[in-house]
């Protein structure tokens, strides 16, 4: 059974394998592990048999934040394990009183935007050449929260 908690510390070097796997560039250790250092940052995990299989990353500024990455082990996608990873971040999104939550996401990723439309994220605008290796556009999506604070 997948379970979901917040990142540790000690979890930045199975997270980082993570982000190799799923990534062309992924984030350094030393970015995975200054999120730990830094304000503003909410990181969650999923964990099936104490396996890292998942990882949602958000920065938050005031009333607004931003998805900074989401990933999911390769042979355990389409299980609804980022589904589930990006409905416990909107949880506390919502109970950190944040306004709108904003992401990018490579164009040509269908699944990845269907997960984050069937999760209330609408696409806003593109980033032209966003990407690297390889170079593509991004969709520009955001997260509203319907709660009034």
């Amino acid at each position: 059974m997948t379970q979901i908690r917040e990142m540790k510390r000690e979890d930045c070097q199975e997270v980082w394998n993570l982000q190799k796997q799923c990534f062309s560039i992924p984030w350094s250790m030393e970015s995975l592990e200054s999120m730990f250092r830094t304000k503003g940052y909410t990181s969650l995990i999923a964990l099936d048999d104490q396996r890292i299989i998942g990882y949602v990353g958000m920065k938050a500024v005031f009333d607004e934040a931003d998805i900074t990455n989401v990933a999911v082990d390769l042979s355990e996608r389409r299980q609804g394990i980022g589904k589930a990873l990006i409905k416990e971040l909107l949880i506390i999104a919502d109970q950190q009183k944040l306004n709108r939550i904003f992401l990018e996401v490579r164009m040509s990723n269908e699944a990845a935007i269907r997960l984050y439309e069937g999760v209330g994220f609408k696409k806003i605008d593109c980033r032209k050449n966003y990407y690297e290796k390889p170079r593509e556009d991004a969709w520009i999506m955001v997260w509203e929260n319907t709660n009034s604070y």
